[in-house]
């Protein structure tokens, strides 16, 4: 898989965990576990997509 389609699969799922995110806290009872697991699973896909951008820069 080039870095490209990398980037936008990692984009695509972080919008897709902040979507997941939204929902869970909209519930009248969120579930406090699954919040902070789905939150910890987006900062690592931000990480990621910012250490490759970082990369790809460095390259270009």
């Amino acid at each position: 898989m080039g870095t490209e389609a990398h980037l936008a699969e990692l984009t695509e799922k972080h919008s897709a965990l902040e979507a997941e995110i939204e929902t869970e806290m909209e519930r009248p009872l969120a579930d406090t576990l699954k919040l902070t697991e789905l939150k910890r699973e987006k900062l690592q896909v931000k990480e990621e997509l910012t250490r490759l951008q970082d990369d790809n820069e460095q390259v270009a």
